[in-house]
């Protein structure tokens, strides 16, 4: 007997996965997303009412996924497996329970590497040469969770998280492809994550993005290609101006930053006062 399923999402990323598990075939019992004036400002932020309309799909939009509404559709609609991706909220106990079989997340690293927040910066950040999407199912830890299957993806010298976002994008859709029917036939292996191998990188702010005259060349070229659209964009203070730098390139050179007459020339940058 196939399984109920359920999705909770409000960002591209999930959207994205909805739209594939329909093109394959799949069907979903209830669509979960954030009440429509909140998080309007969040980046990627997306509405479900047109694929819940497309599909005649229960949709349920909520304040938090904790609240007991959500328990309460979950109970009604009898679901097996909640897929929750793409959500800045943590579930909790109740939640992660009440679905038959739990909860289903995804997470863009190399699970146990980079558990935590900001993955796609801390990624080019740290110059590693490959990171990756790992869909696993959800525990009361912080991306603890039995590992469901992962997907690599390949960085180098020139990657900005522009391009990184929509390979992890991407690498979502394959993984909803590749274990969708896994899923609903209740045909999944879990994996224990190597506790030996976790890394947690912390959360990022906008003024993390702040180009200083201590850095090297690689440290500037890094952060300005790591927190480019869809972030904040890095930035460099000059009195009372800041110049918010979206793509710069650098000369051989690896001497401290100067800005548009020195080493690092911004090629798309706009002035602040």
């Amino acid at each position: 007997m196939k399984k109920r399923i359920a999705f909770a999402t409000c960002v591209q990323l999930g959207l994205s996965c909805i739209e594939e598990i329909y093109r394959i075939g799949g069907n979903l019992d209830l669509l979960i997303t954030l009440k429509d004036a909140k998080a309007m400002n969040k980046s990627g932020r997306i509405y479900l009412d047109n694929i819940a309309n497309e599909h005649n799909a229960p949709l349920l939009k909520i304040d938090n996924i904790n609240d007991q509404e959500v328990l309460s559709a979950l109970k009604e609609y009898q679901i097996d497996w909640l897929f929750i991706i793409g959500w800045s909220q943590i579930a909790k106990k109740d939640v992660l329970e009440t679905p038959t079989y739990g909860c289903i997340g995804m997470h863009p690293t190399l699970l146990p590497i980079g558990r935590g927040r900001a993955a796609i910066p801390w990624a080019i950040i740290k110059g590693l040469e490959e990171t990756g999407v790992t869909m696993f199912k959800l525990d009361e830890g912080v991306d603890t969770g039995y590992i469901i299957g992962q997907g690599i993806i390949k960085l180098d010298q020139n990657t900005t998280a522009t391009e990184l976002y929509q390979d992890v994008d991407d690498m979502h859709v394959t993984l909803i492809s590749k274990y969708w029917n896994d899923i609903v036939n209740n045909n999944i292996t879990l994996m224990k994550q190597t506790e030996e191998l976790a890394t947690e990188w912390p959360g990022r702010k906008p003024e993390d993005g702040e180009l200083l005259n201590s850095m090297n060349m690689d440290e500037a070229d890094k952060l300005v290609r790591a927190v480019t659209h869809p972030y904040p964009g890095a930035f460099y203070k000059d009195g009372d101006k800041a110049y918010r730098i979206w793509s710069a390139k650098t000369n051989k050179d690896d001497g401290p930053i100067k800005l548009i007459d020195g080493y690092l020339i911004p090629i798309d940058y706009e002035v602040e006062v």
